[in-house]
């Protein structure tokens, strides 16, 4: 099931823009520096921003993603002709071979289904060359993210040029954890034309996430901070080791 914010057209040529500060994203193309990829996979690559960041440096990038008004938008935009888009799952991925693949932001988490996140950890492995690395986020249950999630800490309205005005705001919705599910709200001045979006998160502990990784057959080398988030972030990177091992 694709969010709505990523799968209703409407919404999805409307996303950078609500959205336009991506500086999450300079720490995965050091990355790419650090482990020198020239083949990356960019897994829920949403409206292309992260592998059109590396395009443009020359990277070869294969984005995918089952939304497919968000890839529509990767497309069109400039440079888009140059990265290998995919409109799927995982579980769809045709045989590859990569140095790198990532998932950046909120993708790692936005996989709650238990099932789709091992048919992930699974696509990825098998996706790597070896000694080719995995590298994701995901929010550390501790800091309580949710928390912050409502319409008076969040709402505010964006000029869009070409759209006008569009409020926005989230409201959490539903606490299970380690599920949690919120609505974003959407309003477009000019008709009057209200959207909702609902999404959940699973927020993994590290050591489950370290335990799943290591059953798909990698080896964490490290886990480190997200520079833009510091103390409520878990980056993980993993490898495929160049030894095969068993895995389930």
């Amino acid at each position: 099931m694709v969010d709505e914010c990523f799968g209703h057209p409407r919404l999805a040529a409307v996303y950078d823009q609500l959205d336009p500060d991506r500086g999450d994203l300079v720490a995965y193309v050091d990355m790419v520096d650090e482990f020198e990829a020239r083949r990356v996979l960019d897994i829920g690559c949403g409206t292309g921003v992260f592998a059109l960041l590396l395009a443009d440096r020359g990277i070869d990038v294969i984005g995918i993603d089952p939304a497919g008004a968000s890839i529509d938008v990767a497309k069109g935009k400039p440079g888009g002709e140059r990265v290998r888009w995919i409109c799927g799952d995982m579980s769809t991925l045709p045989p590859l071979q990569v140095d790198l693949a990532t998932m950046t932001a909120n993708v790692a988490q936005a996989i709650a289904d238990p099932t789709a996140w091992q048919d992930t950890l699974r696509g990825a492995y098998e996706s790597l060359r070896p000694d080719g690395r995995l590298v994701f986020e995901t929010r550390d249950p501790a800091s309580r993210a949710w928390e912050e999630w409502n319409r008076e800490d969040s709402y505010r309205v964006t000029e869009i040029p070409g759209v006008g005005a569009v409020g926005t705001w989230v409201e959490l919705t539903d606490l299970s954890r380690p599920l949690v599910t919120f609505r974003w709200t959407y309003t477009f001045a000019a008709d009057g034309q209200v959207l909702t979006s609902d999404s959940t998160l699973r927020f993994r502990a590290r050591e489950e996430i370290e335990a799943d990784l290591g059953a798909h057959g990698f080896v964490v080398d490290d886990v480190r901070d997200a520079p833009d988030r510091p103390g409520r972030e878990f980056v993980f990177l993993a490898r495929r080791p160049e030894a095969e091992t068993s895995v389930r």
